[in-house]
């Protein structure tokens, strides 16, 4: 249905109420779902309130009419927080995700306590750039299934160690199943926006941290050290030997970097 966000509102902590650190919010990328958080879920609800949602014609989150572009799915986060009664958050973003939470931080500053971009895009190169619009017309014309296999290989390697198949296979099935309308108005903002915030990270005062991985081609360690380098308390961090699903493959190691971040104190 139009305009609902399917969430999971989760604290598994002792006692009654929220947990002791702030509300924690994760937003996943293109073409996934909440429940790509399922490690960070049991990694922090022990000690926080974690919300996750589905974005915008995602999981069973329901899409708008009218495409707004990146601005309606800052605005989806907005109003999520608002029905949820949360006037400011620790907020971690996924890929698109990452846009979503930076856009966010940028619209509603006073509601971000740390922000952590992982994995995010900024200001390709034009070879990136004529690649990835290359691939957001594909999804217009034949739809997410085609686009699965080399994403697939992008994300995860296309040789990934035998323990990892599982993972591969359940994100396979995330994104052939994806809404095709959906999947596709997604990816078209995920590959026109990566300049939406170009000239905008100076506004940021709130600690934010961009954390990718070494083998993360298209969300690249230069991107994320020029992030840094325009965000007031900007920090970056890449990752040795991971690529652009870490936070699934890896957990304990992201988990441990994202606790570090999110716990310390203010800078």
């Amino acid at each position: 249905m139009a305009g609902v966000t399917a969430y999971r509102d989760v604290w598994q902590g002792d006692g009654q109420g929220e947990g002791r650190g702030a509300p924690l919010v994760f937003i996943h990328g293109v073409g996934l779902c909440k429940e790509v958080w399922e490690p960070q879920i049991a990694a922090f609800a022990g000690t926080r309130r974690v919300i996750v949602y589905d974005m915008l014609g995602h999981g069973a989150s329901g899409l708008e009419a009218v495409d707004g572009g990146l601005d309606a799915f800052v605005a989806q986060l907005a109003r999520l927080l608002d029905d949820l009664g949360i006037d400011a958050a620790d907020i971690v973003g996924h890929s698109m995700g990452a846009l979503v939470a930076l856009g966010f931080a940028v619209a509603h500053p006073e509601r971000v306590r740390r922000l952590v971009a992982l994995n995010a895009v900024y200001d390709r190169t034009d070879e990136q750039r004529t690649a990835v619009l290359a691939r957001a017309a594909e999804i217009d014309r034949v739809g997410p299934h085609s686009a699965a296999d080399r994403a697939l290989g992008r994300w995860f390697g296309d040789a990934p160690a035998p323990d990892l198949v599982p993972k591969v296979e359940m994100v396979r099935d995330w994104l052939e199943n994806a809404d095709p309308v959906g999947y596709a108005r997604a990816y078209r903002i995920f590959a026109s926006g990566d300049r939406a915030h170009v000239g905008r990270l100076a506004t940021l005062t709130m600690p934010v941290l961009y954390l990718t991985g070494d083998l993360d081609l298209n969300s690249s360690p230069a991107m994320s050290r020029r992030m840094a380098m325009e965000t007031p308390n900007g920090h970056a961090l890449s990752l040795s030997d991971e690529r652009h699903m870490m936070a699934l493959v890896s957990p304990d190691r992201v988990n441990a970097v994202l606790r570090d971040f999110l716990d310390a104190a203010a800078v």
